[in-house]
């Protein structure tokens, strides 16, 4: 089971938008779609799906929250026909934020916001061993600049048996980046690999709940352990979400959610939605009473 899941934010269109990346990337599907009833959003469509095999969500939930690129999706392709096709594919009705071409990390990249405004780095990774086919990344801007060697430590000390695979940083003379800061760095939680950055650019965005990570927990003990280690921001506990210390979302959810949301009773998904809107933190014991009714 993969333990931390990508969960993206949209106003209305999270089906539209599992269903046209299911159709751009290989080994893809959406496999579950449910609706959350009278939400302070009103009807919620939640999607589950997967993109070159790997585990995904979607909800639409309102237009409260727009994705930037402080967190976006790195393809690792084998060809440069693969980033050129993917591009193809994502740019129309986005636009370029780093154009295709050659750069001194690889010989064919592209950095994109497609039509929904998502992120994406496409790029060819030689005869590197692909794994994990795609990686999220984190950019550490404005203020949180500086701080992404903080989060390596804070993310290893909580996800357990984790480690740092390649770590750069910044030389002298990069201007407006700092010189030791990082320049890159893919680390690896729970086997799932992120990419972390620092940006002293006079980036216009930050971190918000547009993009959130699910982790997923076996029992309430898990659950009461990453919130303890996770959370950060008081103010933005709500239904199992959380903020960490850099401003990064999460979601602590245990694993039988997806049981209890999947079940197609629809009664049944009410229940344990009308117990988890008056939640923070979840209790895995009260979800089950809702679903049983009690």
């Amino acid at each position: 089971m993969q333990k931390i899941i990508p969960n993206l934010w949209y106003d209305t269109q999270a089906k539209e938008a599992a269903a046209f990346y299911a159709s751009v990337f290989p080994d893809s599907k959406v496999t579950n779609i449910s609706t959350l009833h009278d939400t302070p959003s009103g009807d919620c469509d939640v999607v589950s799906f997967q993109l070159c095999g790997q585990p995904f969500m979607a909800i639409s939930a309102g237009p409260y929250f727009k994705f930037n690129p402080s967190i976006s999706f790195q393809v690792k392709c084998s060809t440069k026909d693969e980033v050129d096709a993917l591009w193809k594919k994502l740019s129309p009705g986005g636009h370029a934020l780093m154009e295709l071409g050659a750069y001194p990390f690889s010989e064919r990249f592209g950095w994109l916001a497609d039509k929904y405004g998502l992120s994406w780095q496409l790029m060819y990774v030689g005869n590197q061993p692909i794994g994990q086919r795609i990686m999220p990344a984190l950019m550490f801007v404005g203020n949180v600049c500086g701080k992404a060697e903080d989060a390596i430590q804070h993310y290893l000390s909580v996800f357990k048996g984790g480690n740092v695979a390649f770590l750069s940083h910044y030389p002298a003379g990069s201007t407006p980046d700092k010189e030791g800061t990082v320049q890159f760095a893919c680390i690896v939680l729970n086997g799932q690999e992120f990419g972390v950055m620092d940006s002293a650019h006079p980036h216009q965005f930050a971190f918000n709940e547009a993009i959130s990570f699910i982790v997923t927990c076996e029992d309430q003990k898990e659950i009461d352990y990453y919130w303890s280690k996770l959370s950060a921001v008081p103010e933005a506990e709500q239904c199992g979400w959380l903020k960490d210390k850099f401003g990064v979302s999460w979601q602590v959810t245990p694993a039988l959610m997806d049981e209890l949301m999947q079940s197609g009773d629809q009664e049944k998904i009410d229940r344990v939605t009308n117990a988890l809107l008056k939640m923070k933190k979840l209790d895995i014991a009260e979800l089950m009473n809702a679903a049983e009714g009690e």
